[in-house]
């Protein structure tokens, strides 16, 4: 599809602001991560859907079949669903929105260059633009993260701009997406939730994820301010989890104790469970890191200190995190990096994703690529993710030619192909059979018993 206006009426048959009346059609503005992988879902749940963005050449690679980034499955469901003509995308936010039913908003939400509030002004850009363009009545969906009251500002912003004979409601429907599991995570969530709806735009609501709730994703309905700070709570409380474990691991290796069998031990309580307790680099990416801060953000804007001061030292915790990795390299050759050949295994902020956005892996091979190693990076999806972000690194195209010659090698992202590597076999190519398990994934008697020196975080040296 181009740019060029077109009749989206034409497409599909229309319908009307009813709750009991023919499905509704959807649209979605913004077709980044969030965006694309709705519009997909959504049509496959089978629902007509237009997406818009303001980038021509990513509407030109979705209406090709192409994925602008890596998430297992989805080119699959996006190839499928453009051939039931369900799924188009488009430039053209007038016509789009002109034709459509429930309009979702799924742009970014950075964090300020200035401080670690969230930018909105995308968020506030495509709700006006749907607003300034109703040609009906519709249901304006917000599902972009963001900090509590902004949706009752954005009310006010649509007052103003929809037409005095339009009716427009707005509500908030968080997205709850894992990088890498995203496409089962819309098509079956593990919660559904409903923030400021009416009667009808709850029954409105309800059509469109018939399929999730027929299958038992339970729905919550709640006001505007819970459903905004439902998305960022649950980061926040992942986030605590992992910086907590991370600082318990401090206390392993001081004591010369075993992060990992500690954390096992604690995964069997039902009331903690064994997820998001892995001790090791910690957390990165995209949505962790600007949320926690943008809570805490808000949080001292609403004289909420302590939540304030503990999402703090989360934050200090988890960054803490990547200086001791590098600290262990350091040790690892001989108290200098200099001129010393590092493989990094790694680059994406987690596996089964290309995003290396705050990445910890990215960040520690860039740190000490500036204390002067020699480093080279190998990541099976993030490589050229990664070289347009850190270009002056060094990159490998496989684990071989990462290791091969290396004085220290770090384990930065738990790829499968990492974890299953055969250390005996590498341990032949490494300059120096040294190894950080920066994420505690290997196992530790297999690595050592094929000669090489191991550490990990919250495991004692041997």
């Amino acid at each position: 599809m181009t740019d060029s206006p077109i009749d989206l009426t034409d497409l599909f048959p229309r319908s009307t602001f009813d709750a009991d009346g023919p499905a509704p059609r959807i649209v979605v503005l913004g077709t980044g991560y969030l965006g694309a992988t709705h519009a997909v879902a959504m049509a496959q749940l089978g629902m007509e859907v237009v997406g818009v963005d303001t980038d021509p050449h990513k509407v030109e690679m979705l209406t090709a079949g192409k994925v602008p980034f890596y998430e297992p499955g989805l080119p699959e469901l996006l190839t499928e669903q453009l051939a039931t003509g369900r799924l188009r995308f488009t430039t053209d936010v007038a016509e789009a929105v002109g034709w459509g039913d429930v309009h979702f908003v799924c742009v970014g939400t950075p964090q300020s260059k200035t401080s670690h509030a969230a930018d909105l002004r995308f968020v506030e850009a495509a709700t006006t633009a749907i607003a300034q363009n109703l040609t009906h009545d519709a249901l304006i969906v917000g599902k972009s993260t963001v900090p509590v009251g902004t949706g009752a500002r954005l009310r006010t912003l649509v007052a103003l701009a929809a037409p005095a004979d339009v009716r427009a409601e707005l509500v908030w429907n968080p997205e709850f997406l894992r990088e890498g599991k995203a496409v089962q995570d819309t098509l079956h969530p593990d919660r559904i939730v409903l923030g400021g709806t009416t009667d009808d735009s709850e029954a409105l609501l309800r059509r469109v994820y018939a399929g999730p709730i027929a299958e038992g994703s339970p729905v919550v309905v709640c006001d505007l301010p819970t459903a905004e700070l439902v998305k960022v709570s649950a980061n926040a409380f992942l986030a605590t989890k992992i910086s907590f474990i991370n600082a318990i691991s401090g206390v392993c290796e001081a004591a010369g104790a075993d992060v990992k069998v500690l954390a096992d031990a604690l995964g069997h309580d039902v009331r903690i469970g064994r997820q998001f307790l892995d001790a090791g680099l910690g957390f990165g990416g995209g949505c962790l890191p600007k949320d926690i801060r943008a809570l805490m953000h808000r949080a001292n804007e609403l004289g909420a200190s302590g939540a304030a001061g503990l999402l703090q030292q989360v934050d200090e915790i988890n960054m803490g995190q990547r200086s001791r990795v590098i600290e262990l390299a350091i040790e690892a050759c001989g108290g200098s990096v200099l001129n010393r050949r590092i493989g990094v295994l790694g680059a994406a902020f987690k596996p089964h994703t290309d995003d290396v956005r705050d990445s910890p892996a990215l960040n520690v091979a860039a740190a000490l690529h500036l204390r002067g190693a020699q480093v080279t990076v190998y990541d099976p999806q993030a490589g050229d993710t990664a070289r347009s972000s850190f270009p002056t690194l060094g990159y490998a195209t496989g684990v071989d030619e990462a290791v091969e010659g290396s004085d220290v090698v770090l384990v930065l992202t738990e790829w499968d192909e990492f974890v299953d590597a055969d250390p005996a076999r590498l341990a032949t190519l490494a300059h120096q059979p040294a190894v950080i398990d920066a994420r505690g994934k290997l196992d530790a008697g297999q690595w050592r018993e094929a000669g090489w020196t191991f550490r990990g975080l919250g495991r004692a040296a041997a």
